[in-house]
């Protein structure tokens, strides 16, 4: 299960007001218990640096770092876990992550249709990120746009939690994801660029529950 409070942070430097680590450790002192190094572009060694960077600062908090994209280097970095792209192989890429990292490791994959999330279920994933449910100045033009109801639609059969992702940049944008079953959501752009807003977020998935 996600940890509480059910918010995933990803990171995007590009947009980060601060280094990411600086802005990694306001995120924690504001609640925030899980971020996820993504930044795929940068080199592997750098990404490594910069993963075990964040992993220290998350200590303090008790709070989750994972990594998207190589389950060895999250590995490497001491990470909790990793998130992986959707694919054909997804359950054969899950099963080789569990393999590696452990019983114990945080495993989620990316979807964005019931197909995706029918593969992450059946590789044995943690959760899965299901995206785009709103507009997201993150990603302009990305869509079609799932909407409150097609979560709620898909989340229903999806048989693993599911983590909104896009657009979810209010209160009441998180809280409408509660209660279309999600188990939590994530922000990325929002955390990024106003880490303050963040707590209007934290406040509302803590109170919120599914169908509530």
């Amino acid at each position: 299960m996600p940890p509480f409070p059910p918010l995933l942070v990803i990171t995007d430097r590009k947009q980060a007001i601060r280094p990411l680590p600086e802005l990694a450790g306001d995120l924690f002192e504001l609640g925030v218990r899980w971020l996820s190094l993504r930044d795929k572009d940068l080199p592997d060694s750098v990404r490594l640096d910069l993963a075990r960077a964040l992993v220290g600062r998350a200590r303090r908090w008790s709070a989750l770092v994972t990594l998207h994209g190589d389950p060895a280097l999250a590995l490497a970095a001491g990470a909790a876990g990793v998130h992986l792209p959707d694919g054909g192989d997804t359950p054969d890429a899950l099963a080789a992550a569990r393999a590696l990292l452990g019983p114990g490791a945080l495993v989620g994959v990316s979807a964005h249709d019931a197909a995706g999330l029918a593969r992450a279920a059946a590789g044995g994933a943690d959760y899965a990120t299901l995206s785009p449910i709103f507009p997201s100045a993150s990603k302009p033009g990305y869509g079609p746009w799932l909407e409150a109801d097609g979560l709620r639609r898909m989340a229903a059969g999806a048989g693993l939690p599911v983590i909104a992702l896009g657009g979810v940049e209010s209160p009441d944008a998180a809280r409408a994801c509660r209660r279309a079953g999600a188990a939590g959501v994530a922000a990325m752009g929002l955390a990024m660029r106003a880490p303050p807003a963040v707590a209007g977020l934290l406040a509302a998935l803590s109170a919120a529950s599914p169908e509530g």
